[in-house]
């Protein structure tokens, strides 16, 4: 994970089996040179299998799909790849403040 961009280290439970770069590329109806694109920009952070080769987990996927629907109405892949990591900061904002609404975080009143 990098300091500017929270998704790139994040795995999901369902990470295994990772896909191959093409494999992966052919589920997402792309290309591998449009992976190689989004690693470049900062949006994922491919695995490596023990021979070294790229391999993307589903939540990758779901990821690169997100930025590829972007990509596709104009956005350039850096700009897409921002849009994409500031969509799962503001997600992760809400939910935090959606559990503190509930009153999960508060502390007890019987405290004092």
């Amino acid at each position: 994970m990098t300091a500017d961009n929270p998704l790139s280290g994040r795995l999901d439970d369902d990470d295994y089996p990772a896909y191959t770069m093409g494999r992966a590329a052919e589920m997402l109806g792309t290309t591998p040179g449009f992976l190689r694109a989004i690693g470049e920009a900062g949006l994922i952070t491919p695995l490596r299998s023990e021979g070294g080769h790229r391999r993307y987990s589903r939540y990758q996927l779901r990821i690169a799909a997100r930025a590829r629907e972007i990509v596709d109405q104009g956005t350039p892949v850096e700009a897409a790849c921002r849009i994409v990591i500031l969509e799962d900061q503001l997600e992760e904002a809400q939910r935090i403040n959606a559990e503190y609404r509930r009153g999960e975080d508060k502390p007890d009143d019987d405290a004092h």
